[in-house]
């Protein structure tokens, strides 16, 4: 099945993109059931073990239909993905308030993760493609950048108006306005502009992700790009799950930890904004950033006090910008023909190291505490920084002997 094209006519302008993006970034994060659906599957009388499982049932749902939604997105309509989604996360949510129970929990959180797996790849594919053709293409960080920011901020909104709403009418009312604000976001989805042919039918799905892999081993900065994704967001992706900890272990009172939390994500926020004037960060530059990041975020951890956490912030800031550039980079080394299929496969390369880093991070907690276990997440970024740092070095060394050697090999007379 594929969308038609938008209604507007082919010159129509970023900002009907751009608008549409923002808002679909917004109302995508905007779910007042996030700050208590663990409360509501305790509630419920679930066990640890039981609410662990749902998480791992989560996870693998978006790790097997991660790459193949993205080959799909490129073979139809990667509109029809945006706003499909939404409506199986909407009724994921419905499930949980109308019928909680571990069977509805689960199939719901099924229902979460193939909504979240149909928009990646396809999102980042769409807004780079459209953008494209608008002759804005280097303006793709800027706008992802502050599309991530919109999600942050809903997300912090939606925290903040959880409580009131759950005062009101519990669960049920968290409920109904996470289902209301799921239907909002397909419902702008359709509003996406979408200008391209779906790619050709030949070889089927199977057939899609062999092209998209193959482009990838016969281009090395292709290759370089796809490993550079999840090299900067799995690890950060992961502790903010374990945020809250952290600020708890600084001494502070219960109800001051969602106020330190917002310092956290103001940074996060704030490297999504910083996108656009940082777009020509070069692979020097990048390394830079990953350095300065790792050691705020294990200095910030092991010092251990509210102040502290503001280090913290500024660390999540740097790896919040780090991997929308590091998407923006393989934005530009794709073909169009298999970009969502490409996003998708770093899209799982994430999944697969934000899993990882789960297991990494309850081993090094449990013996040492939070504030080590954030201050050993700074390593795997102070690695990446020094292979980024190599490989720019390696890339100026051959740029250099081209420019002083002939084609023969020989000296250029200057």
């Amino acid at each position: 099945m594929t969308l038609p094209s938008a209604r507007g006519p082919v010159t129509t302008g970023p900002r009907r993109l751009t608008s549409t993006l923002y808002a679909y970034a917004f109302c995508d994060e905007f779910v007042l059931l996030y700050p208590v659906y663990a409360l509501l599957f305790a509630d419920t009388g679930l066990s640890v073990w039981q609410i662990s499982t749902l998480f791992g049932l989560w996870s693998l749902t978006g790790l097997f239909l991660e790459v193949p939604s993205g080959v799909w997105a490129d073979a139809v309509s990667r509109r029809l993905l945006l706003w499909l989604g939404p409506l199986l996360t909407a009724a994921g949510f419905a499930l949980w308030v109308l019928v909680p129970s571990y069977p509805a929990f689960a199939l719901g959180f099924v229902l979460w993760g193939a909504g979240g797996a149909l928009g990646s790849g396809a999102l980042e594919a769409l807004v780079h493609d459209e953008l494209d053709r608008l002759g804005a293409a280097g303006r793709y960080a800027e706008v992802m950048g502050r599309a991530r920011a919109a999600g942050l901020v809903a997300t912090m909104a939606a925290t903040g108006a959880a409580g009131p709403v759950f005062d009101r009418g519990g669960y049920l009312a968290v409920g109904a306005a996470s289902v209301l604000v799921c239907l909002l976001a397909a419902g702008v989805a359709t509003r996406f502009p979408e200008h391209r042919e779906p790619r050709a039918a030949g070889g089927g799905r199977a057939g899609g992700l062999r092209a998209g892999l193959a482009e990838a081993r016969a281009d090395r900065s292709v290759s370089g790009a796809l490993l550079l994704v999840p090299a900067v967001s799995a690890v950060w992706s992961a502790l903010d799950e374990y945020a809250p900890l952290l600020v708890r272990d600084t001494g502070v009172a219960a109800g001051t930890v969602p106020w330190l939390l917002l310092v956290i994500w103001a940074g996060a926020t704030a490297g999504g904004l910083l996108a656009g004037p940082a777009g020509r960060l070069g692979t020097g530059g990048l390394a830079a950033l990953l350095t300065g990041a790792a050691l705020a975020l294990a200095t910030g951890a092991l010092l251990g006090t509210p102040a502290a956490l503001v280090l913290v912030g500024l660390a999540f800031g740097g790896f919040q910008l780090a991997t929308v550039l590091a998407d923006a980079r393989l934005q530009e080394r794709i073909d169009a023909t298999d970009r969502a299929t490409l996003t998708s496969v770093a899209g799982l390369g994430s999944e697969v190291g934000t899993l990882a880093v789960y297991g990494g991070y309850a081993t090094l907690a449990t013996g040492a505490g939070h504030a080590a276990a954030f201050a050993w997440a700074a390593v795997p970024y102070a690695v990446t920084a020094v292979l980024l740092k190599a490989a720019g070095g390696r890339s100026g060394a051959r740029r250099g002997r081209g420019r002083n050697e002939s084609p023969d090999g020989g000296a250029r007379t200057q």
